[in-house]
């Protein structure tokens, strides 16, 4: 029996596996466009960078949005499928009888059970055995942080926060924003766009300028990009606006962190202001951790602790998951 844990996410998925091989891609699957660029290609299907790099020759699918299946598309089906089965094959699934793949994968706090269901369906056959768990509880699990704990973790389609108390989470212990990175690179694009009108770029060019620069409160120095103006190479400063955009999520944060706190039982939230875990990739925005920290003064003080390696936090948690769940426990996760 082989065992994964796999955070499916909207901008990269990552894949931790029990016979010790790990690996993160970028969530996209191309299709060749055209005779064309199957020429070119030499190939049928692109998956994660190889379909970023390759964009323009591809028919290019983002199977998910906010962190969920797309639904309604077949293309977007069999993108997620394949995403999934390029995964596993990265840490040596075979596919076949001889060797059981049983996995566990997150999705979003708030995902509703009929959006499950959907996932679920369009992975049939890909997995011998599919649990699927709330994102932060996969983080939390990973990290052992499992009693009088909030995990706040930032991805690409929404920032998911959970309440640990020492059992599996309930709806009224988890919370889902659709704040989080991709509404930071959209926002920032439209501020760029308005400022300097005539300046060329891409979403892509502006994700990777946020996760090379961003930062929230005061600048420790300027962010300056370079692009084509008019055909010429440009540099650009970008500071006010990448700071806007990275801001523009912390209000939203605050306010889900302390609506979550009242829910914990009196004489425990205290330790749960003192244990919070701020994660994903969106938890590395520079200063983020120290903000938050200071909005918990209002009610009387509290301590964030920031992942600096969050990568492959949900699918270790995941797999650790899937190593200690029993048949029993199974069975009822997996409803």
């Amino acid at each position: 029996m082989l065992s994964v844990g796999i955070d499916l996410g909207t901008s990269r998925s990552a894949i931790s596996s029990s016979n010790g091989e790990q690996f993160v891609v970028d969530s996209f699957v191309g299709w060749p466009a055209d005779l064309v660029a199957r020429k070119v290609l030499q190939k049928d299907l692109l998956v994660g960078r190889d379909a970023l790099d390759n964009r323009t020759m591809l028919e290019l699918h983002r199977p998910l949005e906010r962190g969920l299946l797309k639904e309604g598309s077949d293309r977007d089906v069999e993108a997620a499928r394949e995403l999934l089965r390029h995964l596993l094959s990265l840490v040596g699934a075979k596919g076949n009888k001889a060797q059981p793949v049983r996995a566990v994968v997150g999705v979003p706090a708030a995902a509703l059970r009929t959006n499950k269901q959907y996932l679920r369906t369009a992975l049939k056959g890909v997995v011998d055995s599919l649990m699927i768990v709330s994102e932060p509880f996969a983080v939390a699990y990973g990290l052992n942080a499992l009693l009088h704990t909030m995990i706040i973790d930032i991805g690409a389609g929404t920032t998911d926060f959970v309440v640990m108390k020492g059992r599996y989470p309930t709806e009224d212990d988890q919370r889902s924003l659709t704040i989080a990175g991709d509404s930071i690179d959209t926002y920032l694009q439209k501020l760029i766009q308005a400022k300097y009108p005539d300046a060329g770029f891409t979403i892509f060019m502006v994700r990777e300028w946020k996760e090379k620069h961003s930062f929230v409160g005061e600048p420790t120095d300027r962010v300056v990009v370079t692009v084509p103006m008019s055909g010429v190479p440009t540099q650009i400063d970008i500071t006010d606006e990448m700071r806007a955009a990275c801001e523009s999520i912390v209000a939203p944060i605050v306010e889900t962190m302390l609506d979550l706190l009242p829910h914990v039982e009196p004489e425990f939230q205290e330790r749960v202001r003192k244990n919070i875990i701020l994660a994903g990739g969106g938890g590395l925005i520079r200063n983020l951790g120290p903000t938050l920290e200071r909005a918990l003064e209002k009610v009387g003080g509290g301590k964030i602790r920031v992942i600096e390696a969050p990568v492959f936090c949900g699918s270790d948690g995941g797999l650790a998951l899937a190593k200690d769940a029993q048949d029993s426990d199974w069975d009822r996760l997996v409803n």
